[in-house]
């Protein structure tokens, strides 16, 4: 049985290295009695976030959701030893006290990325933001340390909508071919804006005005983040937030071009950045 843990965390592991390279390197940055029940938690995020890519329409896409919340339900159809990265998960929850509803919560909210809405305002990207990115730097701060899990809350609660708002930014090019809008209607607005003339791509100058406020919510996120001492056994939870300043500092200065160039940094530079954060416990 704990070879068979063992090896469907190896296949968690190898789907990082795939799907989300920033988390693969958090794992193998993290110590290694830790990095198997991380890479479950990880590879359970991507699985989350890749469905809209795998459904042309969203009732396809809340099944896959269903399959997850039955899973954690206790509920699943089938045998659950058939999805290496169910299984995973399960044996990491049971390990580490992983809270469900924490992982229920982030399925219901990965609800939206299969719609077209709009996000209202500040406060809902912040509640989204909160139920994915902030949940799985308290989910994985768990794994490290239950003791000093507590003491990261309110750093992991800035830091994850500092980083879902990078990886916002990263994505806009795709969410606006699909019609997807992730900066807050009362940001647009604030800017002259609304979802269509976002969308049509055409006022440059109200565009970027819009990108950058939304990167500098996210920069004040940030700054929030960093006051906060974080715990030095559970930082490499935090490693993959501290890809996002650069990322924001760069959409800020792009503006509308964000629609034609990325943001990201090379893999190798990335590499560089959560090494250096690592040593220098500062995200």
């Amino acid at each position: 049985m704990a070879d068979q843990s063992s090896t469907n965390q190896d296949i968690c592991l190898a789907m990082l290295r795939d799907s989300d390279r920033d988390r693969y390197l958090a794992c193998l940055l993290s110590p290694e009695d830790k990095r198997g029940a991380l890479a479950a938690l990880y590879a359970f995020n991507a699985e989350l976030a890749r469905i809209r890519d795998l459904v042309h329409e969203p009732l396809p896409g809340e099944v896959r959701m269903q399959y997850w919340r039955d899973l954690l339900e206790g509920t699943a159809h089938g045998s659950t030893e058939a999805n290496p990265v169910a299984a995973a998960l399960l044996a990491a929850i049971e390990a580490h006290r992983l809270p469900r509803k924490t992982l229920s919560d982030m399925i219901d909210a990965r609800i939206f990325d299969l719609y077209d809405d709009p996000m209202e305002s500040r406060g809902a990207l912040e509640g989204y933001a909160g139920e994915t990115a902030s949940a799985l730097i308290q989910l994985a701060s768990l794994i490290l340390s239950p003791e000093e899990a507590a003491r990261s809350a309110e750093a992991a609660g800035h830091a994850g909508v500092a980083q879902a708002i990078a990886g916002l930014l990263l994505l806009m090019p795709l969410h606006r071919h699909r019609g997807q809008i992730y900066i807050p209607l009362e940001i647009l607005a604030a800017t002259g804006l609304d979802r269509d003339t976002f969308l049509a791509g055409e006022d440059k100058a109200r565009i970027s005005a819009a990108i950058e406020a939304f990167a500098g919510l996210g920069r004040d996120h940030l700054a929030k983040a960093r006051k906060v001492a974080i715990p030095q056994a559970v930082f490499p939870a935090f490693l993959p937030a501290s890809l996002a300043a650069p990322v924001l500092s760069k959409a800020q200065k792009l503006g509308a071009g964000l629609f034609d160039r990325s943001a990201q940094q090379p893999q190798w530079r990335r590499q560089i950045g959560m090494t250096v954060a690592l040593m220098r416990k500062k995200i």
